[in-house]
C-alpha cells in the first residue's frame, strides 16, 4: 500500500520506518525542513533502539522518503496516519489536540479520491467524531474519506519492536470500509497472530488512556509500598517477587523508583483523570489523583534517601554524579524525566552536579543547559562524593563496580531505581543505599 505518516517525532518516525519494513511505500510529512533533510539522508534525529538502522535501510531502498509538502502526500497515499503531538493543554489536565486538527485541516482539502485517515495520537474522547466532521467538510472527496482511530501502545525504547510485533491492535471504526483499511495495512502483523480489537471510536480513545493510566497506577502503588518498606525496615524487592508471582498481579512494570516520566504516562494519567471528572466518575478521579501525587513526590523521596546516605553531611557542596538523563533506557527522550528532575533538585540544594547518560546528553543539554554533563562514565565518576543511579541503563546495571571506583575512599551509591544487585558493589568497596531496601 501507499501510506503517509503525518508528524515525524517519537511516534511518527518509528511508525514510518516500520510501515516500510512491512513492505509499504511510505512518505513521511513534517513541517521542519531541516529534520526532513536529515531523515531523507537516513539520519535519525531521535534515538530509539534499532531505529537508526531501520531508517537508513529503507531510505536507501526507496521505500521511505520524507517531505514538507502535505499536498504531495495526499496525492501519493491512499491511507494517511496522523501521528502528531498532543501535549498537555494549558489547563494542565487535558490534551491539546490543536496539532491533530491542524494536520487534518491541511490534509483534507487535497483529498480528491476515497482514502482513509488513521489517527495514532492519544486524544480526548470524542475527537474522532470531530475529526470526521472536519474531514468530510473540507475534503473534495467528502464522505468517501474514512476516519479510524488506531491508538499506539509503544514503549519508548522499544518503539520499533512494539510497532512490528505489538501485543494488540485497536481500531475504532464507524464503517466496514474503515475496518478493511486497517486489516489491509496491518496484514503482515495480523497474519502473525496479533489480535485486532474492532470497536467504536470512543472505546478506542478511552482504551489508550486506560492502559497508560493503569501502568501509572501500578508504578505509584509499588512506590507507595516502597515508602512503607523504608519505614518498616522491610525489603521491597522481596515484596515485588511475592506479589509478582500472582498471575492476577504480575511483576512486569512494578519496579520501585523515582517515578514515571516521558511524553506519555504523565500526560495520559492527567488527561484520564480529567476525563473521569468530566464523566462524573468522581471516585475514579480521586484514585487517579492519588497516583499522580505519589509520582510527583518521588523526587523528594529520593532526596531524603540521598540525605540519609550522606550521613549528616550537607548536600550543599557535595559533588554528585547522576547516572542517567533519559526518562527510561533505550531512548534519548528527556521529557518529564525523573532523572533530570532529581539532578535539578540536587543543584537547587547546592550540590555540584554532573550528569552522564549513554544516549541522552545532547537532548538533556538542550532542556537543562544549566547542568554539567559528561559523555565519559569514568570521568563523570572520578571526583564524585556521591553517585546516584537515576535511569536503569544496561550500561550501569552490567558495569563492573570495581572499575568504577573513583576518588572517594568509600564511594557512595544511591540506587534510586532499585535495579542493581548491591552485593557486587559492596564487595568492591561501595556503600549502597536503595529505595525500599534495608542496608546490609
Amino acid at each position: 500500500m501507499r501510506v503517509s505518516v503525518i508528524g515525524c517525532g517519537h511516534l511518527g518516525i518509528p511508525h514510518a520506518a516500520a510501515m516500510a519494513e512491512l513492505g509499504h511505500e511510505v512518505i513521511g510529512v513534517d513541517v521542519d525542513q531541516a529534520k526532513v533533510d536529515r531523515l531523507n539522508a537516513g539520519e535519525c534525529p531521535i534515538y530509539e533502539t534499532g531505529l537508526p538502522e531501520l531508517l537508513a535501510a529503507h531510505t536507501a531502498s526507496g521505500r521511505l522518503r520524507f517531505t514538507t509538502d502535505i499536498a504531495e502526500a495526499a496525492e501519493f497515499a491512499d491511507l494517511h496516519f496522523v501521528g502528531v503531538g498532543t501535549p498537555i493543554d494549558a489547563d494542565g489536565r487535558s490534551y491539546d489536540t490543536g496539532q491533530v486538527f491542524g494536520a487534518v485541516r491541511q490534509l483534507a482539502p487535497h483529498l480528491k479520491r476515497p482514502c482513509t485517515i488513521i489517527g495514532k495520537s492519544t486524544v480526548t474522547v470524542g475527537t474522532t467524531l470531530k475529526v470526521t466532521e472536519l474531514a468530510h467538510r473540507l475534503a473534495p472527496a467528502g464522505n468517501l474519506v474514512e476516519v479510524v482511530w488506531n491508538p499506539e501502545f509503544l514503549r519508548e525504547g522499544h518503539a520499533v519492536e512494539d510497532t512490528l510485533r505489538p501485543d494488540r491492535l485497536i481500531a475504532g471504526v464507524t464503517s466496514a470500509e474503515g475496518e478493511k483499511a486497517i486489516r489491509a495495512v496491518y496484514a503482515g502483523i495480523l497474519d502473525a497472530g496479533v489480535p485486532l480489537f474492532v470497536c467504536d471510536p470512543q472505546t478506542a480513545e478511552l482504551a489508550k488512556g486506560a492502559a497508560n493510566t493503569y501502568l501509572g497506577l501500578k508504578i505509584s502503588f509499588i512506590n507507595g509500598v516502597a515508602d512503607m518498606c523504608d519505614a518498616a525496615g522491610a525489603d521491597i524487592s522481596k515484596i515485588v517477587d511475592i506479589l509478582g508471582i500472582d498471575p492476577r498481579i504480575g511483576a512486569a512494570g512494578m519496579r520501585p523508583g523515582i517515578g514515571y516520566g516521558g511524553g506519555c504516562l504523565p500526560k495520559d494519567v492527567r488527561a484520564f483523570t480529567a476525563s473521569a471528572r468530566q464523566l462524573g466518575a468522581d471516585r475514579a478521579a480521586a484514585l487517579l489523583l492519588a497516583a499522580e501525587q505519589i509520582n510527583e513526590d518521588r523526587v523528594d523521596t529520593a532526596m531524603a534517601l540521598i540525605a540519609r546516605a550522606l550521613g549528616g553531611r550537607p548536600v550543599k557542596g557535595a559533588r554528585v554524579t547522576v547516572l542517567g538523563a533519559a526518562f527510561k533506557p533505550g531512548t534519548n527522550d528527556v521529557r518529564e524525566s525523573p532523572a533530570l528532575a532529581l539532578a535539578q533538585a540536587l543543584e537547587r540544594s547546592g550540590a555540584v552536579v554532573k550528569v552522564h547518560d549513554p544516549q541522552a546528553v545532547p537532548t538533556a543539554m538542550q532542556r537543562n543547559p544549566e547542568l554539567d554533563y559528561s559523555d565519559d562514565l569514568t570521568v563523570a565518576l572520578a571526583d564524585a562524593d556521591l553517585t546516584v543511579l537515576a535511569t536503569e541503563w544496561p550500561e550501569y546495571r552490567q558495569a563492573n563496580p570495581q572499575d568504577l571506583v573513583g576518588h572517594p575512599t568509600t564511594p557512595l551509591l544511591v540506587d534510586c531505581r532499585t535495579t542493581l544487585d548491591p552485593d557486587p558493589w559492596r564487595a568492591a568497596g561501595w556503600t549502597v543505599h536503595q529505595l525500599g531496601r534495608p542496608g546490609k
